[in-house]
């Protein structure tokens, strides 16, 4: 398979990498600094319904273009986040021509939106003050025209869309309780810059990392060699990228400090090691090693201290990846004959088979309150995503059929799954909602594999 699955990745050692670039921390929308009165008042639809929520423009209060594009840009996005989660019936924005755009909060024209159907009208302003933007986000109910939620958010005018994914993050813990992902990150591998690596006799093409939005916009490439870099993952707090890196000439695993700039190797050079994975709370990685011979399972602390390995057997063992708890570890692993998924006790006891597939890759264990783990499985000559629940031993199918499907990661709220998948024709990251609807496509250029979800 061109995409080279994590399994048979492993099988073949064929993983590797480059040094990450130096990046600074993204520009943050700074709290508000003299906070308004909240209203606790959840909006909802008729019988039960869920709310007709509609996100004009913000409405820009400085005269100057810029501030102008940054209305438009934070309402679209907005828009978007909100109904990324499909808690909330969005109104396209394509039908709000008709209503006379307000000139301040003021002039809202709530019986026009009232007509419109809406029940909740999330709206702004936009003002520059010095070199500072300060935006002003309220979320009307429209019958009452009585405010429920109310920010105040100061910082740079460089990342308008940062606003709006703190806007949307907010009204979706005010409203629903529930944990957003609009600021989160996807990490990813891809090959296009069409490079090929220095120094083999082969010329092997090139994968960089990058990191992206959550939806796919500021995609920007942080490895910066001439090598193959992949597998990337999260740390906890989200600031350290963990990858596989080809960079000395053999599988190994190296830590960069995105924001800092540094780069760590915890395993001192010793062995091929690849496919890492954090646990919960950040402290300790595990990963495949064949530092004994053979690919085994291993963790260590961040820092490589109190490595152990936890697998030991003839057939290959890869892919690790933690429960939310962080007392077990599920794996992928052929000692049956083909790759199956496995889970043991995170100190390598009572191992059990939790799959019976035809082949089986990449599990991925979501986050609570969601009790299961998505895999890549074999379905005809291709792959496809699937679910299994831990408490049934339901498995449930996501993807079907069109082009391979592999390395499924859950968002931190573990209400979607970002992926790989052919069906473009390249491999292309997607997302999709848990329950096999509301696929999404990320990325455009080049192939690109392997994602991971910041938490």
């Amino acid at each position: 398979m061109t995409s080279h699955p994590p399994f048979a990745v492993a099988a073949a050692l064929g993983v590797g990498a480059a040094l990450l670039a130096a990046a600074r921390p993204p520009q943050q929308a700074q709290p508000p600094q003299k906070p308004q009165t909240e209203i606790v008042l959840t909006i909802r639809g008729e019988a039960g319904a869920p709310p007709h929520y509609a996100v004009p423009d913000f409405i820009p209060l400085s005269p100057d273009a810029e501030t102008a594009a940054a209305a438009r840009t934070i309402g679209q996005v907005l828009w978007d986040d909100l109904a990324f989660e499909r808690e909330f019936d969005m109104i396209p924005r394509d039908t709000y021509a008709s209503i006379p755009a307000a000139r301040s909060v003021s002039t809202i024209p709530f019986d026009r939106w009232r007509e419109l159907g809406a029940d909740g009208l999330a709206i702004g302003t936009v003002q520059r003050t010095g070199d500072m933007l300060k935006v002003d986000a309220w979320l009307y109910q429209v019958r009452d025209r009585q405010s429920v939620f109310a920010k105040e958010y100061t910082g740079s005018p460089a990342n308008p869309r940062l606003y709006a994914h703190t806007i949307a993050d907010e009204i979706f813990q005010h409203q629903l309780g529930l944990r957003g992902v609009a600021r989160t990150k996807l990490a990813f591998a891809s090959d296009r810059d069409g490079q090929r690596a220095a120094g083999t006799i082969e010329q092997r093409g090139v994968k960089e990392i990058y990191i992206s939005d959550y939806d796919g916009a500021n995609q920007r490439r942080l490895t910066v060699d001439r090598a193959l870099s992949i597998t990337p993952a999260w740390s906890p707090d989200g600031r350290v990228i963990a990858y596989t890196s080809y960079r000395r000439g053999y599988p190994d695993i190296f830590l960069s400090f995105i924001y800092q700039g540094t780069l760590e190797t915890p395993t001192k050079g010793v062995g091929e090691n690849f496919l890492p994975a954090w646990s919960p709370d950040g402290t300790r990685i595990a990963f495949t090693s064949t530092r004994d011979g053979n690919p085994e399972i291993y963790v260590m602390n961040r820092d490589g201290s109190g490595l152990r390995r936890l697998t030991n057997h003839p057939a290959i063992d890869v892919t690790p990846t933690w429960s939310p708890s962080g007392t077990q570890i599920a794996f992928t692993s052929d000692r049956s004959g083909v790759p199956q998924i496995y889970v043991m006790d995170a100190d390598g006891l009572n191992l059990r088979r939790l799959t019976s597939e035809s082949y089986c890759d990449r599990p991925t264990w979501s986050p609570v309150p969601f009790n299961e783990v998505a895999f890549a499985a074999r379905t005809g000559s291709r792959f496809d995503i699937k679910i299994l629940e831990l408490a049934t031993g339901t498995i449930r199918q996501i993807t079907l059929g069109e082009g391979s499907n592999e390395s499924p990661c859950y968002a931190p709220n573990g209400r979607h799954i970002a992926f790989a998948s052919s069906r473009a024709g390249k491999f292309q990251i997607y997302t999709i909602a848990r329950d096999g609807t509301g696929l999404k496509q990320i990325t455009n250029a080049g192939n690109n594999t392997m994602p991971d979800w910041s938490r």
